[in-house]
């Protein structure tokens, strides 16, 4: 895996702004099948084991992978101290700075998404981008023990051709809760066997967390070779 160049930016490091805090890409040594902006969740960084394994993964599979802190993470890390997400608005100005940015420097179909909240995000943003396609990684169809107050709403009309990796007893939404929403026919959801929100499975079920991340990067790398 090969951590390329971003903004004029040395290998191994990352670009730095105002707008953009932290950006980083981590391209395949062979053909790159398609390209994946991966934005973090709430609590974890953009190179939480989580992030970082996924992206290896990925890039494996010929995907490059952009990763980018949202400015409250960012701060987190320079500062050490635990930062709440910024406000709605901000979070999604700094993730339509990262597309225009990734965009100019990308060929080839550039897809947007990532882990819960970061995928949230950009799910808000696909059609108005009109990016080549959305991926989430478990995805928050409701906030935690708030049931009642899905956030599905802008899923019912998506046009963005969209992939939902979502684990069967996710907290955020399981199986059954979301089988009761009317989502776009353009989404696709992909289930992981007992499966929590990080996707990590019951150990009764059989299954390991590496399994299930491995199955995780089959279906993103087959679903943005489709596109």
């Amino acid at each position: 895996m090969g951590n390329g160049q971003m903004a004029g930016i040395d290998a191994g490091q990352y670009s730095q702004g105002s707008q953009i805090p932290l950006v980083s890409a981590d391209h395949p040594r062979g053909e790159v099948r398609a390209s994946l902006i991966l934005a973090h969740g709430a609590g974890a960084p953009m190179d939480s084991p989580f992030m970082q394994q996924m992206t290896e993964r990925l890039v494996a599979r010929g995907v490059a992978v952009w990763r980018f802190e949202f400015a409250y993470m960012a701060e987190r890390r320079s500062t050490g101290r635990k930062r709440p997400p910024n406000r709605q608005p901000q979070l999604l100005e700094q993730w339509r700075a990262v597309y225009q940015l990734v965009r100019q420097q990308t060929a080839g179909p550039l897809a947007v998404g990532g882990k819960s909240m970061g995928g949230r995000m950009a799910s808000l943003l696909a059609d108005e981008l009109a990016v080549d396609a959305l991926v989430c990684l478990g995805y928050p169809f409701h906030a935690a023990g708030k049931p009642e107050k899905p956030r599905v709403a802008h899923l019912a009309d998506m046009q963005t051709p969209t992939l939902i990796v979502q684990g069967e007893r996710d907290a955020l939404g399981d199986r059954d809760r979301v089988a009761s929403y009317s989502l776009s026919t353009a989404i696709e959801l992909h289930w992981l066997e007992a499966a929590d929100h990080d996707l990590k499975p019951l150990k009764r079920s059989g299954f390991t967390h590496e399994q299930h991340l491995d199955a995780t990067a089959d279906a993103v790398a087959n679903f943005l070779a489709n596109l």
